[in-house]
């Protein structure tokens, strides 16, 4: 090759190198065209889905430690009649049936079956769609966890919500396009939301419920003009080492890192202030004026991230104790429900009234279920084989149930729903064909499905 033979990309950058231009004209002409790699293009540049979306954002809401199906929205009536009778008639000394300490009810026009645990939440059974055939590839926390964020229950991958931001690009690029809104770290850790081979700038940014919930957010410079000077600066700094060094997507994440955090110092401050939401949007949350705490603040925040342009807000109740994990006592879902129980339902029906339930997909969901038997004396063990989860908005079918278990919630028995299934019908919710969605990395592509996953056309609305 002639050494005056030079490529169109080595060619921009040397002539855009110092340049004032170099920022916009390194994100623009270094981009991919496809779904694959963007590396070193823009990748937070907003984009269309691959076909007609009917959401436009994800609000994940996650209970961690395996909330109980039958207890919850999979009541089971047999419980009660089979209640303490041996699994194994042949071995008195196996477990025993457990009934469920909550009375069954039915919940708005639809008559959707879901027990006295979540009351609030049943209230707006019309906008949910329940499914009831869920099941997982482990039956241990910690795998199970990783199955219903990442895909995989054996390997790091990136979360969903790193997926969502990867496929859509940020619509704000002030604030983070993927926020978690946890008061502790799940079973997994930060796994859950990591963005692994996908640039870093899709990782999740973790938000505590606290005073101060995101830590130097206050301006340091005396002004806002000095603080663009010094940005502006650094950009330009970033850049031209950024160029120097050819293509490194570790680099290029940290410096969209660096711009996402000067814009949260501007925008995030207002997201945080709670202090103009009326008193009627307060109690319709259950929120105590001025609180900073609890799953209320956490559900009004993600409306307020969400109505900002945020493209996936993870909300996680509780850490890896303390939990749904009830092998003891099935009394302590009961204080665990009544802490998410009104703010769910306030969030749903807040999104509703301003319109943008239409297109925000609520997920409601847990890492497996728990057993139909005694794990002990009154709690119920890890159940991977059937669970229960449900959507609402973003395109569903409200006031529906999908799936179907037995009559003592042990096995499916109608239409079941693999968390690749589950999985594969949230992107497309979103716009995207599960299987094009992809990232090229150490050779392969790899994908949120793996390489299996159907979308479940039963519930699109």
């Amino acid at each position: 090759m002639s050494p005056f033979a030079t490529s169109r990309r080595h060619m921009v950058r040397s002539l855009a190198l110092g340049s004032a231009l170099l920022p916009g004209i390194l994100r623009q002409v270094l981009a991919d065209d496809g779904m694959g790699s963007i590396a070193g293009g823009d990748t937070l540049a907003p984009r269309q889905p691959q076909h007609a979306a009917r959401a436009k954002r994800v609000i994940f809401l996650y209970m961690t430690g395996g909330v109980s199906h039958m207890d919850s929205f999979d009541p089971k009536p047999r419980l009660h009649a089979d209640a303490g009778k041996s699994v194994d008639p042949k071995n008195p000394k196996s477990a025993k049936y457990l009934a469920s300490l909550w009375a069954t009810g039915r919940g708005g026009r639809s008559g959707l079956e879901a027990t006295d645990l979540f009351p609030h939440i049943r209230e707006c059974a019309d906008d949910l769609c329940v499914v009831r055939s869920l099941h997982g590839d482990h039956g241990d926390h910690f795998q199970a966890t990783l199955g219903v964020h990442t895909g995989s229950v054996t390997f790091a991958r990136p979360s969903v919500g790193s997926w969502v931001s990867y496929g859509l690009g940020s619509e704000n690029r002030n604030l983070p396009s993927f926020v978690v809104l946890a008061p502790e770290l799940p079973y997994a850790g930060t796994q859950v939301y990591s963005s692994d081979f996908l640039p870093g700038c899709h990782h999740g940014t973790r938000i505590v419920p606290a005073a101060e919930a995101v830590p130097n957010l206050a301006r340091r410079a005396p002004t806002d003009g000095i603080q663009s000077l010094e940005l502006g600066l650094l950009e330009r700094f970033n850049r031209k080492h950024s160029v120097a060094r050819g293509t490194d997507p570790a680099l290029e994440a940290r410096i969209r890192n660096f711009e996402t955090a000067a814009g949260m110092q501007r925008e995030m401050p207002e997201v945080l202030d709670l202090s103009r939401e009326s008193d009627a949007t307060l109690r319709l949350y259950g929120l105590e004026r001025g609180s900073t705490k609890g799953f209320a603040w956490q559900c009004l925040v993600a409306r307020r991230l969400a109505e900002r342009g945020v493209r996936f807000v993870e909300l996680i109740d509780v850490g890896s104790h303390d939990n749904w994990d009830a092998h003891g006592d099935m009394k302590t879902h009961g204080p665990l429900a009544k802490n998410v129980d009104r703010p769910i339902a306030g969030l749903l029906k807040d999104l509703k009234s301003r319109g943008m339930l239409d297109d925000t997909l609520v997920v409601w969901t847990t890492e497996f279920g728990r057993s139909p038997w005694t794990d002990g004396v009154y709690g119920r063990g890890h159940y991977n084989r059937a669970y229960t989860s449900w959507m609402a908005g973003g395109g569903v079918r409200g006031g529906t149930v999908y799936g179907k278990t037995d009559d003592l919630g042990k096995e499916i028995v109608e239409n079941p729903v693999h968390v690749h299934d589950f999985h594969a019908t949230i992107l497309h919710l979103l716009g995207f064909d599960h299987e094009r969605l992809t990232f090229r990395s150490g050779g392969r592509d790899y994908r949120l499905t793996d390489v299996s996953g159907n979308v479940v056309t039963g519930l699109l609305g």
